[in-house]
């Protein structure tokens, strides 16, 4: 191999790691001119020669790995994947194993600068297929691709459906894009696995979804990946998680929102999840931290001082408590050192309540929350303090309460707007201004019976945002 000249722009590093790659020394193989690029076709051949093929048996059932996905407006979905045994030609009858859905495909190829069509790939191969497929919920990241004919034995190990550890509302903000959110909430599920979405309403937002996310990250990058990608303006509600209730009955039952909580004289006991959450920060922060997870029901398990200023602290945290500010404030009481990782910790029994906001006795759903039993007075209290802030006055009174079941634990009242109806009596008998204010009395009444007092969104934004 020849030498090559020295004026090159590789950087040190870069090179020694081709020379570790490659088994060979410096002085066989040095950097690449960036002028003339002598010696490139020598490194090319050596990588070609020294690193080994992939592993796969040509004749095998044909088993390809799904790796990613991208829509195409004028020709579906078009699916990438890897070949780990067999053979895949144009227009093969192939099946989904996960969907069990089977297409003909139509193209398949390699990715290169552009997709270059061929007529068959083997084992190793990575390149796409077209199969005409239209509905997102059939191809899945991590599936496996087979013949029908001939299937394979068994999927490719890995591939499970995924679990999302926090929930939350996403509503357009103009309820005519309904269908277009739909749309553009499929295409991202293409190349995001992690994001399930079922249909819900809600008497404040209108029609949207309930959305799983792995965690508020994930949740934060989908709502700026719908805004950016898609242009969509979405509204995303308090985010919360799964919860196990045991009936009285013996039933066990899932709760993802505060809507679908049962009855509390059907419940035996109610579960929430848990963490397992190390914290690594300075010694000088310790006291804070402590005081935080304290504050947010965690239980210390460990502590453990790394050097003589770190030190590693060990809780087990509600999740609930976690998804809301938590590594916001744990960041600043650190001033920005603390860093924080967990893993689920299984579910665990709980006093859990379902606290519910009613405006003149109708329950808002979509300001419900499930909250611990000992938070849920001071949450009630702060929300409709902020609601009556917020609505605006209406012709009757309206009666802003905070609910657990049939029990009122807050009250706010907004005060009706009223015309001075006595303006024009300045004189006479007495009687004559009370029968003008019994006749607005009477009217406030009727009017109570048939209005309706709506939340505005400045209102409802606020009261998500509550602190």
């Amino acid at each position: 191999m020849n030498k090559i000249d020295l004026d090159s722009a590789m950087p040190e590093e870069v090179a020694d790691e081709i020379v570790d790659l490659l088994g060979c020394k410096h002085e066989d193989i040095l950097r690449c001119s960036a002028k003339t690029g002598e010696g490139v076709p020598e490194i090319l051949d050596a990588i070609v020669d020294r690193i080994p093929a992939p592993e796969g048996d040509p004749e095998a059932p044909l088993q390809a790995l799904v790796f990613d996905s991208v829509f195409n407006p004028f020709r579906g979905i078009i699916s990438y994947f890897r070949i780990m045994n067999g053979t895949i030609k144009t227009n093969d009858h192939v099946m989904f194993v996960s969907t069990e859905k089977d297409y003909h495909a139509d193209e398949i190829g390699v990715l290169k600068l552009n997709m270059e069509p061929r007529k068959q790939l083997s084992a190793g191969d990575v390149g796409y297929i077209i199969s005409g497929i239209k509905t997102s919920k059939e191809v899945r990241v991590g599936d496996t691709i087979t013949h029908v004919e001939r299937p394979c034995d068994k999927a490719i190990e890995g591939f499970e459906a995924v679990k999302p550890m926090v929930f939350a509302g996403v509503y357009p903000v103009d309820t005519d894009d309904y269908e277009e959110l739909r749309a553009s909430i499929e295409k991202l599920q293409l190349n995001d696995a992690s994001l399930t979405f079922e249909p819900e309403s809600s008497l404040a937002l209108g029609f949207g979804f309930r959305c799983g996310f792995l965690g508020l990250l994930h949740m934060e990058i989908v709502q700026e990946r719908l805004e950016r990608e898609f242009n969509m303006d979405v509204i995303t509600t308090v985010p919360n998680v799964q919860y196990k209730v045991k009936l009285t009955n013996g039933e066990e039952k899932d709760v993802y929102n505060p809507s679908g909580m049962p009855e509390p004289n059907n419940i035996a006991e109610v579960y929430e999840p848990y963490i397992h959450a190390q914290i690594i920060t300075k010694a000088d922060y310790i006291g804070p931290v402590i005081k935080l997870c304290m504050d947010k029901r965690g239980i210390l398990k460990n502590q453990t001082y790394l050097t003589t200023d770190r030190i590693e602290i060990t809780f087990d945290l509600p999740l609930g408590e976690v998804v809301f500010d938590f590594y916001d404030k744990l960041k600043s009481i650190s001033k920005g050192y603390a860093s924080f990782d967990y893993y689920l910790n299984g579910f665990q029994p709980s006093k859990l309540v379902k606290l519910e906001i009613l405006l003149n006795g109708d329950p808002v759903d979509a300001l419900s929350t499930l909250t611990y039993v000992d938070n849920a007075y001071p949450i009630g209290r702060r929300m409709c303090e902020k609601l009556k802030e917020l609505i605006p006055r209406q012709q009757f009174d309206v009666a802003i309460q905070a609910a657990i079941g049939s029990k009122i634990i807050a009250r706010e009242t907004v005060r009706q707007v009223r015309k001075d109806v006595t303006a024009k009596c300045y004189g006479g008998d007495i009687t004559r201004k009370r029968k003008l204010l019994e006749k607005q009395k009477e009217g406030k009444k009727r009017m109570r019976q048939v209005g309706n007092v709506e939340v505005p969104q400045s209102a409802f934004l606020a009261v998500l945002k509550l602190d």
